[in-house]
């Protein structure tokens, strides 16, 4: 959030948010918000606990792609 600044998280957040709703439909709501890529990569490092310390910015950029959480 501090990357991006805070209007800008939000307005990203919820335009991808949507985009993942619409394209997965029949999906669970729980697998379209693990779909997110802020969150997908929150949830992929939970156990790390010195990541923030050694992410690179902008890292949630990898984690931008439909249904990616299924392949973790």
């Amino acid at each position: 959030m501090q990357e991006m600044l805070w209007l800008p998280f939000y307005i990203w957040y919820c335009i991808e948010y949507l985009i993942i709703s619409i394209a997965r439909l029949s999906d669970k709501q729980g697998d379209r918000y693990h779909d997110v890529s802020f969150e997908e990569e929150a949830y992929n490092n939970d156990t790390n606990l010195e990541y923030c310390k050694q992410r690179k910015h902008f890292a949630w950029l990898k984690y931008i792609k439909i249904k990616s959480n299924k392949e973790n």
